[in-house]
């Protein structure tokens, strides 16, 4: 299945973002995280769509699709999408990281774990602002992990958990 989109860029603090429009957003099969692949401006990419809080979804751009697309704030992107079942693998923080790595009894539960259990554990740990709420997610992570737990519990997963660019589970309009 593909869609087919134009939206406008948007700069949110230091990130530059592409909400999907309604339409586009409504016609993938999930109101949480999809990955997909793609096409803009003749440039293939993968990434994993991220939810808005409000039933819809944006992209994050990245550095290099930034600079072959010349894209800045305001400026229209037409692109196509397709979800996919091959996740790309998140970026650890390094918090949670260095935990895995000084648990290595956990080498395997994680690796044999999807990577979208993973990217779930990833968001689970980075959704807040709060320090102290930080270190006792990636505490409580390793434990869980132990314990047999192959994903977060307890988390809506259709909520924005970015926390340069959410508040209270929503995508800001503006930093």
């Amino acid at each position: 299945m593909s869609i087919s989109f134009e939206a406008r860029a948007q700069q949110l603090g230091d990130r530059l973002i592409v909400p999907l429009p309604e339409e586009a957003s409504a016609a993938l099969p999930s109101r949480g995280q999809v990955a997909v692949e793609g096409e803009a401006g003749g440039q293939s990419f993968t990434t994993v769509v991220e939810p808005d809080g409000r039933r819809g979804h944006w992209i994050s751009v990245d550095d290099a699709l930034r600079e072959a697309l010349a894209l800045e704030d305001g400026h229209t992107v037409t692109a196509e999408i397709r979800p996919t079942k091959a996740w790309p693998e998140p970026d650890v923080p390094d918090d949670l990281g260095a935990a895995l790595a000084s648990a290595p009894d956990l080498a395997d539960t994680w690796a044999e774990i999807t990577p979208m259990a993973r990217w779930e554990w990833v968001r689970w740990v980075n959704a807040t602002r709060n320090e102290q709420t930080r270190e006792r997610r990636v505490e409580v992570s390793i434990s869980k992990l132990r314990h047999g737990k192959r994903r977060p519990c307890c988390f809506d997963l259709s909520s924005c958990t970015d926390p340069e660019l959410s508040r209270s589970g929503k995508l800001v309009e503006s930093v």
